[in-house]
């Protein structure tokens, strides 16, 4: 199979189902963001100190490329059958979040990404996931999106920033406390 197909050299792009639009449809920027996080996350995912959170973080890319998948289907003339985005998922992560804090001291300020590498990749991938949540919104505004995927993009960003601070206290120098 080709890689290329050179029809994408006009600036425009196939959804699922066929539809043509403009690569910079607002479309393509949400699942193109949710792309990038998912190799952002492949970076935490390789990274020796998460390696007891390396299923979780695999379990999480699969569910970023599914919401890729609906994010470029055309429902309109699309026949796929995209596989499910699993409601229990916000819940693992909730459930990890209040796992690691229990780990954490309280929060007493603003923290700068920082203190160790891996920390700072979260912190990164925390942003990007951000705006790909801010993308989808948007997209919201003039397409279906399915609420459980903002909800999903809301709740990892919170999860990449506690695993941010995890990475920092238990592997790193600390946390890193902004000064204003």
């Amino acid at each position: 199979m080709k890689v290329y197909t050179r029809k994408g050299d006009g600036g425009k792009t196939s959804l699922l189902g066929g539809t043509r639009v403009d690569k910079d449809d607002l479309r393509i920027e949400a699942y193109g963001t949710v792309d990038e996080l998912n190799s952002w996350m492949g970076m935490l995912a390789d990274a020796e100190v998460l390696s007891d959170y390396r299923t979780f973080i695999q379990q999480l890319q699969s569910h970023l490329f599914t919401i890729g998948s609906h994010l470029a289907n055309d429902p309109e003339n699309s026949r796929f059958e995209l596989p499910k985005i699993p409601e229990t998922i916000i819940e693992e992560m909730e459930a990890s979040i209040d796992d690691m804090n229990t780990k954490l001291p309280d929060l007493k300020s603003f923290v700068l990404p920082g203190g160790h590498p891996v920390n700072a990749q979260s912190h990164v991938a925390r942003c990007v996931c951000r705006r790909a949540e801010r993308r989808c919104v948007a997209l919201s505004r003039s397409a279906t999106v399915e609420p459980l995927i903002i909800q999903f993009l809301n709740r990892l960003s919170d999860w990449l920033f506690v695993l941010g601070r995890h990475v920092a206290v238990h592997h790193g120098e600390g946390e890193i406390p902004w000064k204003p």
